[in-house]
């Protein structure tokens, strides 16, 4: 197990149905995202697949989803909703941020590899796009890439586990429509450290089962499914 992940804070699983697989996980290294800054050290990005072998985020086939891309609309994940893991407060809620409509590979690895070169301060909202962040004492999770006007709470606003937070989306700096997820312990990205985060209860599918996992850090492309009753 990667250094850091002994005492993850446990929270519910934000994602509601089956074949979300976490492309980027701290299971598989840490920093997952190769960085530290903007508190993402032990973060996930959640994608959602189709029952095909390997990962079809979009119903075309592979040759064309590779390299024209699709419609952001018809990836499986966008609109999706995503949920409080637990009862706190809003800190920060920004929406209006337009999507891209179609998901093309090359620009969207271009714009990211782009985004990191260039990286300022002042261009942390055009990389997170509509976002969420939501405070539990002195834990604060990230929700990033929301889709346009799905953004469905304010900030200063309480909510309980499971409250409808947001859709997924593809704003900001996205390769397509996903959830980026984290715990961090400030809503300041500038100066905030990653907490390492595992998930109370979700299922593994393994062959024709699904498995299920408590307290457990999703592998990376293992495909998800959410519990009844939790998120």
């Amino acid at each position: 197990m990667p250094e850091g992940l002994e005492t993850p804070v446990v929270v519910d699983f934000p994602l509601r149905g089956e074949n979300w697989v976490a492309v980027t996980t701290p299971v598989s290294g840490v920093p997952s995202h190769g960085v530290d800054i903007l508190g993402q050290r032990y973060a996930y990005d959640f994608v959602k697949v189709d029952e095909r072998p390997g990962m079809h985020v979009h119903p075309s086939p592979t040759i064309i989803a590779a390299t024209i891309g699709g419609r952001t609309s018809r990836c499986y994940a966008w609109g999706e909703e995503i949920c409080a893991p637990f009862e706190g407060e809003v800190v920060e809620a920004v929406d209006g941020m337009a999507e891209r409509r179609w998901v093309n590979p090359l620009r969207e690895a271009v714009r990211g590899i782009w985004n990191g070169l260039t990286f300022r301060p002042e261009k942390i909202p055009a990389i997170l796009g509509n976002h969420v962040i939501l405070r539990a004492g002195a834990v604060y999770a990230g929700f990033a890439h929301l889709a346009p006007g799905t953004v469905a709470v304010h900030a200063g606003e309480r909510v309980p586990a499971g409250t409808v937070l947001g859709r997924v989306g593809h704003t900001g700096n996205s390769t397509s429509p996903h959830l980026h997820f984290q715990l961090m312990d400030s809503a300041d990205l500038l100066v905030a450290e990653g907490i390492a985060c595992a998930f109370r209860a979700y299922d593994v599918r393994q062959g024709a089962e699904w498995i299920r996992v408590e307290s457990g850090f999703p592998g990376q492309r293992e495909r998800l499914r959410s519990v009844s009753g939790t998120p």
